[in-house]
């Protein structure tokens, strides 16, 4: 239910976003629906809506934080990905770099971490990835998530 209120918060936020005509061909629409992460006893959900429209909401859900996502045009008439963790205000934008098939890079090289953030998919597994600079060197968190039905949760 937490990821619904979130999902319907972010679409609220979107109706100030930019309008995604002319990006929808290049949208990673391949992106939609509720993925779970179940690692080390770890549980992180993320759920994307929106395939088609252009603009895909996200919300992310991990260890009691939460992150509101977007991506949709942006000023430039390219694609972003818009993050807001814990909702916070304005959303940081990462830029698309690449996509091809089912993988999509964003990046933002001013950010301090993550400057990079990677989604690939294989059937019904997707990894998310980001890296970045920390402490002197470059790092990356990766998540494994498996599609899922609404609202599942990992096995006790």
């Amino acid at each position: 239910m937490r990821i619904l209120a979130a999902i319907g918060f972010a679409l609220g936020l979107s109706a100030c976003g930019v309008s995604a005509q002319g990006a929808a061909s290049t949208s990673p629409d391949w992106i939609s629906g509720y993925w779970l992460s179940c690692v080390d006893g770890r549980e992180t959900a993320e759920s994307w809506i929106g395939a088609g429209t252009g603009t895909l909401l996200g919300a992310n859900s991990s260890g009691g934080g939460f992150e509101f996502l977007r991506i949709a045009a942006n000023e430039d008439g390219g694609l972003s990905y818009y993050s807001m963790p814990n909702g916070a205000s304005p959303p940081t934008a990462f830029a698309m770099t690449s996509y091809a098939d089912q993988r999509v890079v964003f990046e933002n090289p001013q950010h301090d971490f993550p400057q990079r953030i990677v989604y690939e998919r294989d059937g019904d597994v997707m990894v998310a990835r980001i890296e970045g600079p920390m402490d002197g060197r470059t790092e990356s968190m990766e998540w494994r998530f498996q599609r899922a039905e609404q609202d599942a949760h990992c096995p006790a």
